[in-house]
């Protein structure tokens, strides 16, 4: 009998994981099996030993059997009974390593396979949920010769493959193989065999995968489930077994060729360089892993290797650069190795699989891996995520075992740093809670954390992350530049994205530089790396693409200085983000010259946000100043052509953005300026009408550029001879063509002008040769109004020719219709004059002009006739003129002539008025009413004179009466003197006054002159005599007096001068004073004297008193004389002088009076400044003597000097008051201790009361400053802290020299000590003072040595110290329900704080709070029970605040200033279950209830479920239907840990962290124990079972559809028979093995039912009497089929093999 073992041959393996997360798969590599041409498909088997169907056929029973071949060093891949597996490091480094899958094949001849037929088997094992590892296993031995039983399994039937299933590389060939074929098949396996028994240990799966299949490249197969301890007993043929949990790992082509392949494991390799090893560079698949390489020295030849495993060997690293070459590298295995670093691990554009475990790698840093899906990097030395690399591909990466855990949200930061593809961290899915927090960090979290910086929380991330950069950049900033922001808008799809970079200049820092700045973006992936620039992103907005949606923007910006460019700093956003599909306008402007005519176009730049772009709406509309945009009809282009309309208005275009889906995004406008007029233009310029003699053209063009304005037309002739042109007419389009026109061509000018008077080009047309026509008279009319005495003319249009001489005549008739010259009589002569007045004699007929047209030649034309259209109609009476004759002058006569028209005149009536003004109401003057004539009297003078005449026909009818105003206004008449005398007596002192008669208009001022004559006759002209009166002097006694007057009038015309009478001769008068006047000042110091003018003869002795007046009028005489002496008493008072005139015979005349405005004060003087001896600490006042008026508060400047000085000196130092020290500005001034020894100097500068200022002054004293004896006063002690005292005291005597100071200590008993050392200012408080009081004393010094007497201060208060303060309350933890919220006090951190705390601190006391809402206010109500630092919130805290009280307490009883500390309002807390336990006995048939305290808020409807987990397996097997609070336990928990899984539930829904309690492995209840031993010592065991005929799986079990059968059970197989009866033989209606599938189901609906099921064909249910006996005959058919399971039932049951 030959045994071959095959090695395993290539196949995929599936994972096992949670079915929320995509799983990874791994691909192993090992031989396949060929036999002949032919390739066999291998079915698996799972480790119970149960063969699964395929779809071609089903897997045979095989009997066990020892192998003749067996070696011990392939024990690790056979199972023996009893054996346990050993425990094997692994590649992940986290679980022991499965057994190894083996194929193994036996050909027997009595029951193997016939024919040569042969088959094979595959044994799977489980993988570790996602987590790729490798598997070795080794069996113990009971003998020296190792017994081995090997688990052959063999296929009565081979499996068909199809053609298309083939590999490449095997021919096609016909089912049947020749028997060489099979003999050479026979001996390569068993080479393949012996080789294998060579290796330390047979092969093993590189990956962890629960469950495996086997794949060809090219054919399909369904899936093959599998069953292991890990993923759970799942039953074949059941929607159970479907196991949904499974996904495949990163595929790699299966290559069914051995050249591919190569598997060294444990062959202590050193070095792939040495002993003949030489790797084809073909491989794919290369197995090293179990040697002692040292380095990859090479690899780099396998340029074709897909998976490549060097776990546990002795690589330290670095020196991964010949993996460079290894481009197709897909799975590289590193784990259990040194290695220390990554760094060198180059770029693999293919790696899917990376394991690192077990090494010694402080980080993760490498280069990128584009396509990497698996990261092991469990049991490492990794601190910290600095250099984490780009793995944009990563779903799943575990750090277990690594100082990094101790991280706080290290999970977030990886969710950070590898982006949205990571699916699983540490084989767990994603927490919602960190992914949460990981999108509350800021999108450049990933590179500061891959720079080095230590993760926070998520609210200090954006400060603590800027922070972090600007420490990275301060170094390159521009000098003087701080950088104050650097971030980013939220980008969205196609809409305007900002960068805002802000730079503040340093205050310190001037330049006259401007910074720059220049950008530049880029585009990343969904993380933020592998940023890619983006051409022509370089200004500070970029608007992102959709193809850019969930990509991550950077931009960086450049700062210039000068021509400097500083290194970048960057920013980074956001994911782009969906745009809205909203548009939006983000610039619209106008182009295009805004003037009349021009065409300007609007421009709408349109951020579509994710929208199609689509034809957006603009308009255009007319805004004129201080007016509302108005929109211009039909102007909905982007165009628009300027018309007149638009100038001097603004234009709006607006624009509304629409998309082709109909969304609307709101209109934005631009306003340009206003619209300017176009300078002005004509075209197209013509002349119409016909161009002959006597006809009309017109001048024609089309205007453009503004409002036209006058613009200037011209019609010009054209000369004959010479050609020029004159001008003829301007400033009219039209003209009418005359004779002079005649054969020559007019010119029409058009000069256009707008209205602002600019003007353009003129342009011109030129006629045809104007053509003649014979003289003709049309359109002949009479125009005028016809009436009486009315002017009429006629008129008409002569043509043919120049009109000369053409004759007029008029006729009257009595017809209104012309029937030729009969019956009509002539008025006038035929003349040339066109104009005619009609006569009285006209009256009633109607009037016909007779025109006779005559050119110059003489040639007359055909007379027209023209009548009237109405009658001549009778006037009324009126004027046809009125006028005023005559001379407008005072005395003057005015004539009022008229014409009357309307009858014959009867009595009209005349008025004469006069006006002020000339259109003014005038005044009647009836003296003249009714005479045309009015001599103008000197009342008319400078009015208008009027006459009014009311013309009256001589029937009494009264026409419109008409008023005629004079011309100008009346004039004066030239001035004379009608009469001269004089009045008064001739008697000295008498005044003589002028009496005239003035005419001549208004008087001005007439020229008067007095002549004094003698009695001869002769006169002289008295000097300064001039008015109209004259007072008679003494000069005047004797002589007689005259005057003349020439009179002048207002307007100075001069008439006749006339000489008046004499009067006299003059006679003395009485004496007489005329005028009285003070002579002097009437300022205090002056002498006063007056002047008096005497009159009345010779002047005597007169007399002359002063008086002094008082405001009060009271009078005081003060002197008789001639003077008077001011002084200060009559400042302020006026003076009074009587005079009494005396003549020279003694006669006293009429007493006079002058009493003066009041007494001025005289300039303020000073008139003596002395000081007196001087004495530190006494007021010196200086003795002064002032003059001027009243003294005034004088200003007075104290200084000192060190010598004594001159005045002149004095002044000059008084005057540079910048650089004299001002001791003092009052009249008295106080030496102080720094005027000691100086001399003191005092300016003074006189001011009277009214603040007039005279002759400064300055003095010195006569000796320096002498200082006082030095005494103290205020002696006191001053607190400057709680530990240290100043003492204080003013000292007053001279300079202080070396006080002394002493201290004093006051205890309680009034005992006064003096304190040993303690002789300075400040004093330092130790610990004896302490309840005690402090003394100062202070003996003054003097420089000089003088001493004082000493003063103590008054005892201070006692001493303590420093009172305790707590700075700042703190609350750790959140105000969440169920959290522990603690009170944190923080000391200050002075010195003395911490010092008082360290000694004088007694207890820190806290009160907690809860607030309550009373009315508006929020107050807080003490939680009694709540003293600690501590505090758990509860649930009735749940939306209330907290708050803590905290205040500490010395040993002196002193209590510090409370502080709180306030939290927000209490939320619930994250559903939580807490003591999660499972309660019941261990046994199969008990009851088992779940119990835990709930903690979050109000429970809702959490949800509890219920599994098993096999002993030291951390997998678990849901319990489907189990969601109960309580599990009732089954036959099928025996041996399992029942787990329970527990998510809490808040009442809103929101679900808390899963919880799971286990009980202890669950055992056999004593009593079916000790019953199944019993039966599983017989070996063969018989049941009596029932069996429902009606096999409908609808239809429920009916008692009497039951039928009775016997369950007959042996070691080897199971049967079922139905018993016989008296007419039939026992029937045996199932019969089978143990061998898989086979297995025992039960019924959790029914405990009285189970399933046997031999294979998919055969099954049978049964019932039994009670539960007791079905647990019994479940765990006798399980303990009977023990060997087919991967666990053996005697364990579970601790029965002994």
């Amino acid at each position: 009998m030959e045994v071959s073992i095959v090695q395993s041959t290539e196949v995929p393996v599936e994972v096992e994981a949670d079915h929320s997360v995509p799983e990874l798969q791994e691909e192993t590599c090992s031989e396949s099996v060929k036999i002949g041409p032919k390739v066999l498909k291998v079915n698996g088997t799972d480790t119970d030993g149960n063969s699964r169907k395929t779809k071609s056929g089903i897997v045979s029973s095989v009997n066990q059997t020892r192998s003749s071949l067996a070696r011990p060093t392939l024990s690790s891949t056979l199972r023996m009974s009893g054996s346990a597996p050993v425990v094997r490091r692994s590649t992940t480094g986290d679980l022991p390593e499965k057994q190894p899958l083996v194929i193994t094949k036996r050909q027997s001849a009595g029951n193997g396979l016939s024919g040569g037929k042969r088959s094979s088997s595959l044994a799977s094992e489980p993988l570790r949920k996602s987590l790729p590892e490798l598997r070795r296993s080794t069996t113990s031995s009971t003998g020296s010769k190792p017994a081995i039983r090997q688990c052959i399994s063999e296929t009565r039937k081979s499996v068909p493959v199809s053609p298309a299933a083939r590999s490449p590389r095997t021919p096609a060939s016909s089912e049947s193989s020749k028997p060489d074929t099979m003999k050479k098949s026979s001996l390569r396996l068993s080479q393949l065999f012996a080789s294998s028994t060579k290796k330390a240990s047979s092969p093993s799966l590189e990956s962890s995968g629960s469950s495996s299949t086997i794949r060809k490249s090219d054919a399909k197969v369904s899936p093959l489930s599998a069953r292991s301890p890990l993923s759970g007993r799942k039953k074949m043929g059941t929607p159970e077994s479907r196991n949904s949990r499974l996904i495949m790992l990163p595929q790699i082509e299966v290559k069914a060729s051995t050249d591919v392949r190569l598997d060294l494991r444990g062959q202590k390799i050193r070095s792939l360089n040495s002993g003949g090893l030489n790797l084809p560079p073909n491989l794919e698949f290369v197995y090293l892993r179990d040697n002692l390489l040292s380095t990859l020295d090479g690899v780099e030849v396998l340029k074709w290797v897909k998976v490549l495993d060097l776990s546990f060997n002795d690589f330290k690293g670095p020196g991964f650069e010949p993996l460079e070459n290894c481009k197709a590298l897909q799975q590289l295995y590193l784990a259990g190795n040194q290695i220390t670093s990554l760094r060198s691990l180059p770029e693999l554009p293919n790696l899917e699989f990376l394991s690192v475990a077990q090494n010694k790698l402080k980080s993760l840093s490498m280069a990128s891996q584009p396509r990497l899906q698996v990261l092991a990097a469990s049991k490492n030395k990794i601190s910290t995520l600095k250099g984490f690399p780009h793995l944009p591909a990563l779903e799943h990466l575990r750090v277990e075992e690594n100082p990094i855990l101790k991280v706080s949200h290290l999970e977030a930061a990886t969710i950070l740093l590898v982006g949205p593809t990571l699916k699983k961290f540490n084989d767990r899915d994603l927490s919602r809670e960190e992914i949460s927090i990981a999108k509350r960090y800021p999108s450049h979290t990933a590179l500061c954390i891959r720079g080095g910086w230590e993760l926070c929380r998520p609210e200090q991330a954006v400060d603590s992350t800027f922070k972090f950069l600007i420490e990275l950049w301060k170094d390159q900033l521009p000098s003087g530049y701080l950088l104050k922001k650097a971030c980013v808008d939220q980008p969205f799809e196609e809409d305007a994205c900002r960068c805002h970079f802000e730079f503040v200049r340093d205050t310190n820092e001037h330049s006259d530089v401007v910074l720059d700045l220049k950008y530049q973006w880029f585009i990343g992936g969904r993380t933020p790396s592998n940023f890619i620039a983006i051409p022509g992103a370089c200004v500070e907005v970029y608007f992102p693409k959709h193809d850019d949606i969930g990509k991550i923007l950077k931009v960086e910006c450049t700062p210039m200085l000068g021509d400097t460019d500083y290194p970048t700093v960057f920013a980074i956003s956001s994911p782009v983000s969906k745009g809205t599909g909203i548009p939006k306008v983000v610039k619209i402007d106008v182009f295009g010259e805004l003037v009349e005519g021009n065409t300007i176009k609007g421009f709408a730049e349109v951020a579509w946000c994710g929208g199609t772009p689509g034809k957006g709406v603009a308009s255009w509309l007319r805004r004129r100043w201080n007016c509302s945009p108005v929109a211009i009809i039909g102007a909905e282009e982007e165009e628009y052509e300027l018309i007149l309309d638009d100038v001097g208005s603004c234009m709006v275009y607006m624009y509304t953005p629409v998309t082709v889906e109909g969304a609307k995004g709101e209109p934005q406008y631009a306003i340009t300026d206003y619209v300017k007029a176009a300078p002005p233009s004509v075209s197209n310029v013509q002349i119409s009408g016909d161009v002959f003699e006597g006809c009309v053209i017109k001048g024609l063009g089309n205007y453009f550029g503004g409002k036209e304005g006058p613009s200037r037309f011209e019609w010009l002739r054209e000369d004959k001879d010479t050609g020029e042109r004159t001008l003829v007419v301007m400033g009219t389009n039209e003209y009418s063509l005359t004779k002079e026109d005649i054969g020559r061509r007019l010119a029409f000018v058009y000069l256009p002008v707008n209205f602002e008077g600019q003007e353009g080009k003129p342009m011109s047309v030129v006629s045809q040769i104007v053509k003649p026509a014979p003289p003709k008279v049309t359109n002949l009319k009479i125009i005028g109004e016809l009436k009486e005495g009315s002017e009429v003319s006629v008129t008409g249009i002569v043509t043919g020719g120049t009109e000369a001489s053409s004759r007029v005549q008029w006729f009257k008739t009595s017809s209104s219709t012309f029937d030729g010259e009969s019956g009509i009589e002539a008025l006038s002569t035929s003349k040339v004059a066109k104009a005619f007045r009609i006569p009285l004699g006209a009256v009633g007929k109607y009037i016909i002009a007779k025109f006779t047209p005559m050119t110059p030649d003489g040639e007359t034309g055909d007379p027209a006739y023209a009548i009237s259209e109405l009658a001549i109609e009778t006037l009324p009476p009126s004027l046809n003129f009125f006028a005023i004759t005559g001379d407008y002058l005072e005395g003057g006569v005015l004539t009022a002539s008229y014409g009357y028209i309307g009858g014959h005149e009867g009595k009209s009536i005349y008025n004469w008025y006069l006006h002020e003004v000339e259109n003014g109401l005038g005044t009647f003057i009836p003296e003249v009413a009714g005479l045309l004539q009015y001599r103008v009297p000197k009342d008319a003078i400078g009015k208008f004179v009027s006459v009014t005449c009311t013309p009256v026909r001589d029937d009494g009818i009264a026409g419109e009466p008409r008023t005629c105003t004079g011309q100008e206004r009346i004039l004066p008449g030239t001035p004379r003197l009608l009469s001269l005398q004089l009045s008064g007596t001739g008697v000295e002192g008498t005044t003589l006054n002028v009496e005239k008669k003035y005419w001549g208009g208004e008087e001005g001022e007439s020229v008067y002159r007095w002549f004094r004559a003698r009695s001869d006759s002769t006169r002289d002209e008295i000097r300064g005599a001039t008015s109209s009166s004259y007072m008679l002097s003494i000069e005047d006694i004797g002589f007689f007096i005259s005057a003349s007057c020439e009179p002048i009038r207002c307007d100075g015309a001069c008439g006749t001068i006339v000489l008046s009478e004499q009067v006299g001769p003059i006679v003395p008068g009485p004496p007489t004073c005329r005028s009285l006047e003070f002579q002097g000042s009437l300022i205090e110091g002056e002498c006063l004297s007056f002047i008096a003018s005497y009159s009345g003869g010779v002047k005597g002795d007169c007399l002359c008193e002063w008086f002094r007046v008082k405001e009060n009028g009271h009078k005081e005489k003060l002197h008789d004389g001639e003077f008077l002496g001011l002084t200060i008493d009559e400042v302020g008072d006026s003076v009074e002088l009587v005079y009494t005139p005396v003549r020279v015979d003694g006669l006293k005349g009429s007493t006079e009076t002058l009493v003066s405005c009041p007494v001025s004060a005289g300039e303020p003087l000073g008139v003596e400044l002395v000081i007196s001896e001087c004495y530190e600490g006494q007021e010196v006042i200086p003795t002064t003597k002032y003059f001027g008026g009243q003294e005034g508060v004088g200003k007075y400047i104290w200084f000192t000097t060190n010598d004594k000085l001159h005045e002149s000196s004095l002044m000059e130092l008084a005057n540079d008051s910048e650089n004299v020290d001002i001791c003092g500005n009052a009249l008295t001034y106080t030496p102080s201790l720094e005027d000691v020894g100086s001399y003191l100097a005092l300016y003074w500068l006189p001011t009277r009361s009214d603040g007039r200022c005279g002759v400064p002054l300055v003095t010195v004293s006569e000796s320096p400053v002498i200082p006082e004896l030095p005494i103290v006063s205020d002696v006191h002690v001053k607190k400057l802290t709680s530990s240290t005292y100043v003492g204080e005291g003013e000292y007053f005597g001279g300079y202080e020299g070396m006080s002394l100071f002493s201290w004093y200590r006051e205890s309680e008993s009034e005992s006064m000590v003096l304190i040993a050392g303690a002789n300075s200012r400040t004093y330092e408080v130790s610990d004896e003072d302490y309840n005690c009081r402090l003394l100062f004393g202070y003996m003054p010094v003097r420089s000089d040595l003088v001493v004082g007497e000493l003063r103590l201060s008054e005892p201070s208060d006692i001493v303590l110290p420093e009172l305790l303060r707590i700075d700042v309350l703190a609350l750790t933890g959140k105000a969440v329900e169920g959290q522990i919220l603690t009170a944190l006090e923080v000391i200050p951190k002075d010195e003395n704080q911490q010092l008082v705390w360290g000694k004088y601190k007694k207890e820190v006391r806290y009160q907690w709070f809860f607030s309550s809402e009373t009315g508006n206010e929020k107050a807080f109500e003490p939680i009694l029970s709540q003293r600690s630092c501590s505090y758990k919130a509860r649930f009735e805290d749940i939306g209330r605040c907290l708050k803590c009280e905290c205040s500490v307490t010395d040993v002196f009883g002193r209590t510090s200033e409370p502080v709180y500390a306030e939290t927000d309002s209490v939320e619930p807390g994250i559903p939580r279950i807490d003591k999660l336990e499972i309660e019941g006995r261990g046994f199969h048939t008990n009851l088992y209830a779940v119990k835990g305290t709930y903690s979050g808020g109000k429970e809702g409807k959490s949800r509890i479920q219920w599994l098993r987990s096999m002993v030291g397996s951390p997998d678990l097997i849901s319990i489907p239907g189990e969601t109960g609070r309580m599990y009732e336990a089954n036959v099928d928990d025996v041996g399992y840990r029942l787990v329970v899984v527990y998510t809490p539930t808040r009442a809103d829904g929101v679900e808390g962290q899963p919880v799971s309690a286990s009980t202890d492995p669950i055992a056999v209840e004593p009593d079916v124990l000790q019953e199944v031993k019993q039966k599983l010592d017989l070996g063969s065991v018989k049941f009596d079972a029932l069996c429902d005929k009606d096999r409908s799986p609808k239809r429920a079990p009916v008692l009497g559809s039951l039928e009775r059968r016997i369950l007959e059970v042996n070691r080897k197989r199971v049967k079922v028979v139905k018993p016989g009866s008296k007419t039939s033989f026992p029937t045996r209606e199932i019969r089978g093995t143990y061998a898989p599938p086979f297995h025992v189901e039960l019924f959790r609906s029914d405990q009285h039912r189970l399933r046997i099921v031999v294979d998919s064909e055969n099954e049978v249910d049964l019932m039994v009497q009670t539960r007791h006996l079905r647990d019994v005959i479940v765990l006798v058919i399980r303990g009977l089929a023990q060997r087919f399971n991967s666990t053996s039932l005697n364990a579970l049951l601790n029965i002994e093999a």
